[in-house]
Parts: C-alpha cells; structure tokens; sequence
C-alpha cells in the first residue's frame, strides 16, 4: 500500500490555522443563521447558474424601480445580494478546505487503521506461535472485534 500520508503535521501548523478558523468563526458569527432540515429543503436555492438571473433582476430593480411590486423590499434585495456574494467568495475556499481536509484525514486515517491491522495481524500470528509477551497483547487487542457480529476479515 502507498503511504501517501508520510509526514508529521507541525503542531505550530495545526494550532495556527486552528486559531485562524476560530477567528473566522468569531468574525462571521454575528452575521449567520442556521437552518433546520425543513428550511433548508423549503428554499429555493440561488446557485451559479441562477445568479446572472438574481444580478439581472436586481440592476432592473433599481434602474426601473416602477415593477417591483409595493411589498417588495428593494433595499433589502440589495443587502441580500450583496451578503450571499460576500459570503460566497469565503464559502467556495472554505469549501475546498474542508474537501482536502476529508481527503486528507480519510487517507491518514485508512493508513493509520491499515498499519494497525498489521500489527495486530502480526501479533496473533505471534500468539499462535506461543511467543512470549504476544498473548496478553493480542488479548488486549482482540476486544476491538469481539462484539462485531460476523467476523471481520483482520479476525
């Protein structure tokens, strides 16, 4: 199996893009809302290929503010479109982010429990072969399987 994954993350590293996303986080807050479910299912949504559409509409809507119908918030048409495009161009990165960062711990976490079945591989063979100091290891490690129903393969 190729270890893609052959480095250490710097601790250094780690903690200050934690701190930067905090911060982030901290920033936006004031300035997000969350969905349940139901919402986020009820909306339409606005996407690349709808956007030209929203632009077009809202230029009209104040180039030719006599069609918008008297219940129709103008002003708050504009703060709406100004904040989806503002927080579109930190969605998209953050977006990438988190896809490289699944990727990422996917693969070092798959090499990580591929190294760890070869060990415990490695010491149930030893066990088998009655070498000293296998057995209370392999007892040890074994109970990760015990109550998995049908045997996995690494048992």
């Amino acid at each position: 199996m190729e270890n893609k994954i052959n480095y250490q993350l710097p601790d250094t590293v780690a903690e200050e893009a934690a701190n930067h996303i905090n911060e982030a986080v901290t920033l936006l807050k004031p300035y997000l809302i969350a969905l349940n479910a139901e919402e986020r299912q009820s909306l339409p949504k606005m996407s690349d290929g709808t956007a030209p559409f929203v632009e077009k509409c809202l230029d009209y809507s104040n180039s030719d503010p006599q069609f918008a119908p008297p219940f129709m918030d103008v002003d708050g048409f504009k703060n709406d479109m100004n904040t989806w495009e503002k927080l579109m161009a930190v969605l998209r990165p953050v977006q990438q982010l988190v896809l490289n960062l699944d990727d990422t711990t996917t693969q070092a976490g798959s090499e990580s429990y591929t190294a760890a079945l070869t060990y415990y591989n490695s010491v149930k063979q030893a066990a088998k072969l009655s070498i000293p100091g296998s057995k209370a290891i392999y007892e040890d490690l074994r109970k990760r399987f015990a109550s998995n129903g049908p045997r996995s393969s690494a048992e």
